[in-house]
């Protein structure tokens, strides 16, 4: 009988199987391959991250940006969460849709919409001169702080919602009876409500950091070509210069840092536990 549930086990995961083997598992490869073979065999792909200047300064720009919108998405993320925990149930359904409004809309409407919101004719400094605030347009869009604006505007919902669904599962009468024993509102969010949505704020900095360092379309838009980050000199090297190998070996290394970086949170929390928590 053990045998037999066995054989139906493998029979019920095996399309899974070969198809993850087909479509992820052989592509991956391929791009390994071709990042040590192309233009010739060796490591001579890899040996460029350590000797390559241009290299060290698109990753330093590529880490820098993606935890600044880390560590501002989950911020904003937090508090909106906590808002929503707190409105009555009609308000919850208002902010709830204008939170999902922004997944339904395409990442390049919402792209060039900060163009024309940030550039040097755009509403806010056409505003803030009209105020008689600065006298001169800001540099607001083709920098870091443009590609910022963008990526955390994109990745809002993304923190929002697995913190709201930890949040969402924390019990009220906690907070009251911390208060009912003489903490202060201040003492009862930092020793009770804070370690208790710290799964949903693990579990939002992990998906907006993954999202965010291979973050296309957002970056290149509002960057102009200023702001080079990981992703856009991939694909520079894979169409313009032709440099395959050199390509292959930084989509393969953006995959390794990935993967470094989830194993190494795992040595410290149960992604497990914090995933299921959400």
């Amino acid at each position: 009988m053990t045998q037999v549930l066995r054989l139906q086990y493998w029979l019920l995961i095996a399309p899974a199987v070969i198809a993850m083997l087909i479509f992820y598992i052989w592509p991956l490869g391929e791009i390994f391959w071709l990042s040590i073979s192309e233009p010739r065999l060796g490591l001579g792909n890899y040996r460029d991250l350590f000797t390559n200047g241009t290299l060290h300064t698109i990753w330093l720009t590529t880490l820098r940006v993606c935890v600044l919108t880390t560590v501002i998405t989950v911020t904003l993320g937090y508090v909106v969460a906590a808002a929503l925990t707190l409105v009555g149930p009609a308000q919850r359904t208002w902010m709830m849709f204008c939170i999902l409004l922004t997944l339904w809309l395409s990442v390049l409407i919402r792209a060039f919409a900060w163009i024309m919101l940030l550039n040097n004719q755009g509403l806010i400094n056409e505003g803030l001169m009209a105020l008689g605030i600065i006298t001169e347009p800001m540099r607001l869009v083709r920098n870091e702080f443009g590609v910022l604006v963008g990526m955390v505007h994109f990745m809002l919902p993304l923190a929002i919602l697995p913190i709201y669904s930890n949040m969402s599962g924390i019990r009220p009468a906690l907070i009251a009876a911390a208060r009912g024993l003489g903490a202060s509102p201040w003492s009862a969010f930092r020793l009770v409500f804070l370690p208790l949505s710290k799964p949903g704020i693990i579990a939002a900095t992990i998906l907006v950091f993954v999202f965010s360092i291979g973050f296309f379309i957002t970056p290149a838009i509002l960057g102009g070509g200023k702001v080079v980050m990981i992703s856009e000199y991939i694909r520079v090297s894979f169409e313009e210069t032709l440099r395959w190998g050199q390509a292959s070996m930084l989509a393969t290394s953006l995959l390794f840092v990935v993967l470094f970086g989830l194993v190494l949170v795992a040595r410290f929390v149960d992604l497990r536990r914090v995933f299921g928590a959400t």
